[in-house]
C-alpha cells in the first residue's frame, strides 16, 4: 500500500520497486490526493489499483465515495460487480457472491463530474494557501513545512506543518481555537488506534511522531485573503509566546 498523505505523493519509486521485489501488487491509496503527480504522472495511476475520495471534506466532492483506478479491464469488472451487490443481470435476483451496495447514484455523480470544470482553480486556490502559510512563517523555528518528495508535485489538499521545540502541537491547536480558528492534528496513526493496538507494530516510530508533532492549518477553497491573513497573524502571535 503506497499512501499519499493530505495529497503529498509518497517516494513511489521505493514502493514500486519493493513490490517488484516481492511479487506484491501496490495499491495506492490516493484519497487525498487527486491531480497530485509523481515524476509527471497523476498518483493513483502508478500502482496496480489506485483509490481517490469524494467525501465532503475534499477538494472536489460528491458527499461520498470516490474513483476506483486501474489499467486491469478484468479488476475493473469484478469491483464493478461485487459494488452492486455482486447481481446477476437476471430478473430473479441472482447474487453469485458477497456483494455490497457500493455504486454512486446518478445524482452523486453528476454533481461530482459539474466540480471538474472547477477543479483547476481549486488546485490553484489550495496551492496559494501553502505557500502564503510557507512564505509569511519562513524563519519562525518552531514551525516547519514539509516539501514534496524530487519529482512530486502535491495538491496541497491541506496545508500541514510539524511543530518543533519553544510550542507543543496541541498549545497551538489549543490558541488557535481561542481565536476561532479550526485545525485539527494529522491523523492518529493505524497501529494507535484501539482495534490494532494490541498487535505487533513494525516501524521506526515516524507515523507517532508526525502525529504528535503534526497540524493541518485551514485550507479551504472558499478562504477569503482577509481570513488567510488572520489565520497567518494568530499563529506569529501565539508561537512568539512559546508556549510550552
Amino acid at each position: 500500500m503506497a499512501v499519499h498523505l493530505f495529497g503529498t505523493p509518497c517516494k513511489m519509486d521505493e514502493v514500486l520497486a519493493l513490490g517488484k521485489l516481492y511479487d506484491i501488487p501496490v495499491i495506492e491509496d490516493a484519497a487525498d490526493a487527486l491531480a497530485s503527480t509523481y515524476k509527471g504522472k497523476k498518483v493513483g495511476t502508478l500502482g496496480k489499483l489506485g483509490i481517490i475520495s469524494f467525501n465532503g471534506n475534499k477538494i472536489i466532492t460528491t458527499s461520498a465515495g470516490g474513483l476506483l483506478i486501474s489499467d486491469d479491464v478484468d479488476l475493473i469488472a469484478k469491483a464493478k460487480h461485487l459494488s452492486n451487490q455482486a447481481r446477476n443481470l437476471r430478473p430473479h435476483y441472482v447474487h453469485d457472491a458477497v456483494g455490497y451496495n457500493y455504486m454512486m447514484s446518478n445524482i452523486l455523480a453528476g454533481i461530482g463530474l459539474g466540480q471538474f470544470d472547477v477543479l483547476d482553480d481549486r488546485l490553484a486556490k489550495r496551492r496559494a494557501i501553502f505557500n502564503t502559510y510557507k512564505t509569511e512563517l519562513a524563519g519562525i523555528e518552531e514551525i516547519e513545512f514539509v516539501e514534496d518528495v524530487q519529482g512530486a508535485v502535491s495538491n496541497r489538499w491541506l496545508s500541514t506543518a510539524l511543530i518543533h521545540s519553544g510550542v507543543t502541537r496541541d498549545n497551538l491547536y489549543d490558541e488557535l481555537a481561542k481565536c476561532n480558528i479550526e485545525s485539527r492534528p494529522v491523523w492518529n496513526p493505524m497501529h494507535m488506534q484501539p482495534p490494532y493496538e494490541m498487535f505487533p507494530y513494525y516501524g521506526n516510530d515516524m507515523a507517532a511522531t508526525l502525529f504528535e508533532k503534526g497540524i493541518c492549518l485551514p485550507s479551504g477553497s472558499n478562504m477569503s485573503d482577509a481570513q488567510l491573513e488572520y489565520v497567518v497573524s494568530c499563529i506569529k502571535q501565539i508561537l512568539s509566546k512559546k508556549l510550552v
